[in-house]
């Protein structure tokens, strides 16, 4: 009998840590809390691992980045119309402070679809912390998603999720098929800034790539020892390929959006050089 329960047990942790290196209940009487049940519990779940900050006023301790409170979500939706009444696809949705914010902005509907099993689940928590409403968080693959032909949505956040493909183009040109409007945000490749950084040991090599008669550079970028990290939010795979600057821009105009416009552009961002885009037919 005590074989019988410890192997569900066992799988089941599988499916919440994997490889993770943060401590993994002993027993199943370890998931219980004895505590005041209250939003910051609900945290305290994935503590340690969080990226967002919930906002100021809910005195809440989660991640050390704002993203409930993002300033280039507001400064795109401004510039592409907003998002009133309208439906919304969201790539990555990582803890859910974006999709907070596209609810705050009057969206008819969110679907927002995230990949890794331990982020969508603090989408669910930061849904019920938030009081989502209009907020449909589907566990599994983007990319799958779309190669299925969905119906088309009003408007499509891609944001931090474009540098962790291996196939960059093919997003690109899935996102053409998926909506007329893109609010995106992702780094870019830039050799002179790259290779004169401690970021220059992650991008061994690169290679001409051609797709849907688009030719373009790839540039392969390693995640390395941040796949033992809880915190890991990239793809699930060991390296990624990040396109140059000006061929990204191209890019979205060769798969059909004829309106891309640059918001922010910050070369010498934390993690790489990083722009905000505008992107319309």
């Amino acid at each position: 009998m005590i074989d019988q329960i410890k192997k569900p047990l066992r799988y089941l942790k599988r499916q919440l840590f994997g490889n993770s290196t943060i401590s993994q209940p002993a027993s199943v009487l370890d998931c219980y809390s004895r505590e005041y049940p209250s939003s910051q519990q609900s945290i305290n779940l994935f503590a340690g691992e969080w990226s967002s900050a919930f906002p100021q006023d809910m005195h809440l301790q989660a991640g050390p980045v704002a993203l409930f409170e993002d300033q280039r979500i507001e400064i795109g939706l401004t510039a592409l119309g907003g998002v009133q009444d309208q439906t919304v696809l969201e790539l990555g949705p990582l803890e859910g402070g974006h999709s907070y914010q596209l609810e705050k902005a009057g969206a008819r509907s969110v679907l927002a679809i995230e990949a890794n099993s331990r982020a969508y689940l603090k989408c669910l928590i930061a849904k019920e912390i938030m009081g989502m409403q209009k907020v449909r968080f589907l566990y599994g693959d983007f990319m799958a998603y779309l190669r299925q032909s969905p119906p088309r949505f009003d408007f499509v956040l891609c944001s931090g999720v474009l540098y962790h493909q291996k196939e960059p183009m093919e997003l690109l040109q899935l996102l053409a098929s998926a909506t007329d409007r893109v609010l995106l945000w992702t780094h870019y490749y830039d050799e002179a800034i790259i290779r004169s950084s401690p970021l220059s040991v992650k991008f061994p090599s690169s290679h001409l790539s051609q797709f849907g008669g688009f030719e373009h550079r790839l540039h392969r970028q390693e995640y390395q020892t941040s796949l033992a990290s809880a915190r890991f939010c990239g793809a699930g795979a060991e390296y990624s390929h990040w396109m140059e600057r000006q061929p990204l821009l191209d890019g979205l105009k060769h798969v059909g959006f004829s309106q891309v416009k640059v918001l922010q552009d910050d070369p010498h961002f934390v993690n790489g050089p990083g722009f905000l885009l505008a992107v319309s037919r």
